[in-house]
């Protein structure tokens, strides 16, 4: 089965002894140091939405060094049950939001999450650019392996003296303040090695696709909205989407690039999914399998470097000078990937 596997080229920073992530690093002069804090958070959510709400809390939030945070989540998977809510977060290529949230709103074994972390190893524990967990309701418990390789636990007042013994037998001490990567200006960045360099490697765009199948991840923000990471409300922006196609007489996956422009993540994928479809020369009556993997909003840049720059323009130009609410996406380019 195809994996991933960091570049061995790149150097990984050491500072006291401590070891960073290949993939995040301080570029400043700080201090390391391994422990943990511990603090309260009441009870908060909405029980009449699509989670109940989260009950009072211990959070935990820890460092050690990026040899051992394998090891560490390993051993507070002892925590949760056989059956959990995983979660991804990836510094995608949106050009309006920073992180792409996925979070699976269907329970998955806990083993598919292992299997997966296992296989492609580099990618979570060494890219800077990714963070994964799970969470559960039954016993509540949140853990969370942030980009920067900081865990951060969160379990009710039953669970707090298994918490705080399993990280005294780990050696890591409740400190004042610990300090991992994210405790100085730092920089992130992709390490794994990837196709033409590496063909039978997945590169960290493959991997966050076969784990969004495998854990029933979606991407956890308001479809029928357009905003960026501080709430403005966007209109309608260009678009680059990747739509993978399977049919009867071509099983095998092909990829459609989709760039068109809309107002919300509803209209882009239900557009791009039909002029993906429009590609496919098929016999009538066979089946076609058509799923957005990718949906990336662009800046007026750089949809202009993807469709001639006078239609990107003219479009743009439309909408922007329209009264009407911009509800209707067009497609200005489609084709298959090779």
């Amino acid at each position: 089965m195809p994996t991933c596997r960091a570049d061995e080229s790149i150097a990984r920073v050491e500072i006291e002894g401590f070891a960073f992530p290949l993939g995040v690093y301080p570029v400043e002069p700080m201090e390391p140091r391994v422990g943990y804090t511990v603090d309260f958070e009441p009870a908060d959510g909405d029980d009449e939405g699509d989670w109940e709400e989260w009950p009072d809390r211990y959070v935990y939030d820890i460092v050690v060094p990026a040899n051992r945070v394998e090891a560490l989540w390993r051993q507070l998977l002892r925590l949760v049950p056989a059956r959990v809510y995983p979660i991804l977060d990836y510094m995608g290529h949106d050009a309006f939001r920073e992180i792409d949230p996925y979070i699976s709103y269907e329970l998955v074994g806990i083993e598919r999450v292992i299997d997966a972390v296992r296989r492609y190893h580099d990618f979570f524990f060494e890219e800077g650019m990714v963070g994964f967990g799970i969470a559960c309701d039954d016993p509540f418990v949140y853990l969370f392996v942030d980009e920067h390789k900081i865990v951060t636990v969160r379990v009710t007042s039953d669970q707090r003296d298994g918490v705080e013994a399993l990280l005294e037998a780990f050696g890591v001490p409740q400190v004042e303040e610990p300090a991992g990567a994210d405790a100085a200006a730092h920089e992130h960045r992709a390490v794994l090695l990837a196709p033409p360099d590496a063909p039978n490697l997945l590169s960290g765009e493959e991997v966050v696709e076969r784990v969004r199948d495998d854990w029933r991840l979606v991407l956890n923000v308001d479809p029928e909205a357009n905003v960026d990471d501080d709430g403005n409300d966007l209109g309608v922006t260009g678009w680059r989407c990747l739509v993978r196609v399977a049919t009867e007489s071509h099983p095998g996956d092909r990829y459609a690039e989709v760039v068109l422009t809309a107002g919300c993540l509803l209209d882009a994928e239900d557009a791009s999914t039909g002029a993906a479809m429009a590609l496919v020369e098929e016999d009538p009556g066979d089946w076609v399998d058509a799923l957005v993997v990718v949906a990336d909003r662009l800046t007026e840049g750089d949809l202009a470097q993807l469709v001639d720059k006078s239609v990107a323009d003219k479009v743009l130009a439309d909408v922007s000078g329209s009264d009407a609410e911009p509800t209707d996406a067009q497609v200005l380019a489609t084709r298959w990937l090779s």
